[in-house]
């Protein structure tokens, strides 16, 4: 998997925190560089961390699945990016009924939106990735979407509706359908 691969990877799961983020951001009374701050390094270290656990994880038993393995990771990448587009066009609006600025309240977030990264990393040990250049990509991607995202949403408000979630379940897809692809021989 090469760098460009990579960021794709990070910049779909990276739709979520971006989404929560600029919910925050909404909710936030002030732009308040502290704030933002925390907001995007949680996110960026769930982000981070969660690839790392659960390639701790698939590598335990990646050397019996290894002939099957880029279909679990097509499946894995698929399912996570139909369940953000199907979020993304439930219309559900999110509850802005928090406070983004406390610590529980962002690792909750954190934790939350991090979960797909637990799963993109058991599909990196299926396929033998060398995990420490994409969490690296994947925090770093996260920290900058997150940041962005919370000042965005402190200064602009409800003034823009993006579907982030929608674009990020595509790039999965997408992702995943490459994988599959060029461990079957189609290209």
């Amino acid at each position: 998997m090469n760098i460009a691969e990579i960021l794709l990877i990070a910049v779909g799961l990276s739709m979520d925190s971006l989404a929560v983020s600029i919910a925050a951001g909404i909710v936030m009374d002030k732009f308040k560089i502290r704030n933002i701050l925390r907001i995007a390094f949680f996110m960026a270290i769930f982000q981070g961390v969660m690839p790392f656990l659960g390639w701790l994880a698939g590598t335990s038993f990646s050397n019996q699945i290894k002939d099957y393995d880029h279909w679990i990771a097509f499946v894995l990448l698929t399912l996570l990016g139909a369940k953000m587009i199907k979020e993304g066009l439930s219309g559900d609006d999110e509850d802005t009924d928090f406070d983004p600025t406390k610590i529980i309240t962002i690792i909750s977030l954190a934790f939350a939106t991090s979960i797909d990264a637990l799963a993109v990393g058991v599909s990196f040990a299926f396929l033998n990735i060398k995990v420490a250049l994409p969490i690296v990509i994947i925090g770093v991607t996260t920290f900058i979407f997150s940041f962005l995202g919370a000042a965005f949403g402190t200064k602009f408000g409800n003034k823009y509706n993006l579907p982030m979630e929608i674009i990020g379940g595509i790039i999965l897809i997408g992702i995943g359908l490459k994988i599959l692809i060029e461990h079957l021989g189609l290209i």
